[in-house]
């Protein structure tokens, strides 16, 4: 199955991972040891991660290191710019209503 950077950023759990290894190089079994989930769930989540780009492992010994790859996360965080200002316009629109809203009370209780 071909996997994509939308897959990996899907999960919540990954998204941790990706935020804890964009910091720094981490092995396997310290990012297990952040979650509350068991390491072989761990270890699946990381190899989506890794089967997207998102992560490389390598191996060091006989520990596997998690390095994130983040150009490959650019490809979501261009989509999610298209967008961006679409849901700020909206925002804007709805903060507008609001604010005739709460006018229209402030008068109302005048």
């Amino acid at each position: 199955m071909r996997r994509d950077v939308f897959q990996a950023i899907a999960d919540p759990i990954r998204r941790d991972i990706i935020e804890l290894v964009s910091n720094e190089s981490l092995s396997v079994n310290e990012i297990a040891e952040k979650f509350e989930i068991s390491r072989p769930a761990i270890s699946k989540h990381i190899k989506i991660l890794n089967e997207c780009g998102i992560i490389e492992i390598n191996k060091k010994g006989r520990e596997r290191f998690c390095v994130i790859q983040p150009k490959n996360l650019m490809p979501a965080f261009l989509w999610i710019e298209k967008y961006e200002k679409l849901w700020e316009d909206k925002i804007d629109s709805f903060e507008n209503y609001l604010n005739q809203l709460q006018t229209k009370k402030n008068k109302k209780d005048e």
